[in-house]
């Protein structure tokens, strides 16, 4: 059966490169995992989260024109959200990374303590 965009399958990781992974689908064909649809957050190293015959889901977000598979395993994670729950993520990401940033701030004057005069 061939594969279609949108569907989730298991994959087999069949080898990895310093820009992603590829992944070997039931059907024999091969798609690949760009590092940036690896994990919600960054990856520096992808051997840090795959390694040569994971057994991975992985959801199918592209077939080009040449037939190159596309594939995220991020996204095959992903539960669909309603709009309110995007919206409270959303807003509480952003609210933890003000936090952050006051906390560096503050980090970076010392802790916002008051010396007095010299």
């Amino acid at each position: 059966m061939p594969v279609e965009v949108g569907q989730i399958i298991e994959g087999r990781v069949s080898g990895i490169t310093k820009f992603g992974a590829f992944i070997v689908l039931p059907d024999g064909q091969t798609g690949m995992v760009h590092i940036s649809e690896i994990a919600d957050t960054y990856v520096k190293d992808i051997h840090q989260y795959l390694k040569q015959d994971d057994r991975v889901m992985v959801k199918v977000l592209s077939i080009d024109e040449r037939g190159r598979i596309n594939l995220s395993i991020r996204r095959a994670r992903e539960k669909e959200m309603t709009f309110e729950e995007r919206l409270a993520k959303f807003m509480k990401e952003s609210e933890e990374k003000l936090q952050d940033i006051k906390r560096n701030r503050e980090a970076k004057r010392g802790g916002g303590h008051w010396r007095g005069r010299r």
